[in-house]
């Protein structure tokens, strides 16, 4: 059966018109003639039976089909040329896997760790970019995810299969600094600080709030015993990492998940502030399709268990 594809240098040529809306620049980039991108671009209208672009006295327009073709094509002419240039990078040898992973666990756990996977697996390149939705495996965005979720909104994620990977603890940490300034009979005669804070004098500093879990430190109060009326009060941060920064500023306590500070505790930048922990009802999942069994995935689902196993 013939499939109902164009040429790939008629899209090519239309992508390059299309990004530069300019048939000449799209030759200078493509080195080849203006008259050779027309006529390329001709066939692909041809081939399609509408116009893809309008011709205007200073060059050329996107129709209201060209701009949607466009924004369809181009991910899949870069998927292309990705997959093309991974191949020819690990020589066939390896592969490539396409992770998405929610944007702080990326950057605070699996990053700084991901030397020790390509140390084991140097033939697999792996392709990380931030997803802090579910999605559906079937649009090829993604060959595994690493997602943070309650397990009921791992179990209706359709068509996948999810390993745990571990529970998301979440605790109180604020800079030593603003310990001291507002509590100096705390400071160490030498070393760093050692104690905790009581819920009275954590309630007494400013709130540092995440904007996706307004709750989290009503919560906190909650499972410390106490009624605080003031606990959703505070600047807000969307993401964990910020609200490290602002903490590590001395801008208030900010409740973080324990395994995403690491950098922080070592240097002193930031300390735990409370012995409550909150047991947050999330935690991290690595979730893959039931319908593409991929080698590549059950090696780095190894890694990743080997990991998690000696935090």
């Amino acid at each position: 059966m013939r499939r109902m594809i164009p040429s790939l240098q008629t899209l090519i040529c239309f992508e390059a018109a299309a990004k530069h809306r300019s048939y000449t620049h799209a030759a200078q980039e493509l080195s080849v003639t203006q008259s050779a991108v027309s006529r390329q671009i001709q066939q692909l209208e041809e081939y399609l039976d509408l116009p893809l672009f309008n011709r205007t006295r200073h060059g050329v327009e996107l129709t209201h089909a060209g701009e949607q073709y466009y924004k369809d094509i181009r991910t899949h002419l870069l998927s292309l040329e990705q997959s093309t240039l991974d191949l020819m990078s690990h020589k066939g040898l390896g592969g490539t896997l396409k992770l998405g992973v929610v944007p702080t666990f990326a950057t605070r756990w699996l990053v700084p760790r991901l030397h020790r996977f390509n140390t084991l697996y140097p033939e697999i390149n792996v392709h990380l970019e931030t997803s802090t939705k579910p999605f559906l495996f079937s649009d090829h965005i993604f060959d595994a995810a690493i997602y943070a979720g309650t397990e009921t909104q791992v179990q209706n994620w359709p068509g996948t299969q999810a390993h745990y990977l571990m529970h998301e603890d979440v605790v109180a940490v604020c800079s030593p600094d603003l310990i001291y300034r507002n509590f100096p009979e705390l400071k160490p005669v030498s070393g760093p600080f050692q104690g905790t804070l009581s819920v009275k004098q954590i309630a007494s500093l400013p709130l540092l709030q995440q904007t996706t879990r307004p709750y989290i430190w009503k919560e906190w109060f909650e499972v410390a015993g106490a009624d605080y009326p003031y606990a959703m009060e505070g600047q807000r941060h969307e993401l964990f990492s910020m609200l490290a920064v602002a903490a590590s500023h001395h801008m208030g306590v900010a409740l973080i998940p324990q395994m995403l500070l690491e950098k922080e505790f070592g240097s002193g930048e930031l300390v735990i502030a409370s012995d409550i922990k909150l047991k947050g009802a999330r935690s991290y999942y690595f979730v893959y399709s039931q319908q593409q069994p991929n080698p590549l995935i059950h090696k780095f689902i190894q890694w990743l268990e080997q990991e998690t196993r000696t935090d």
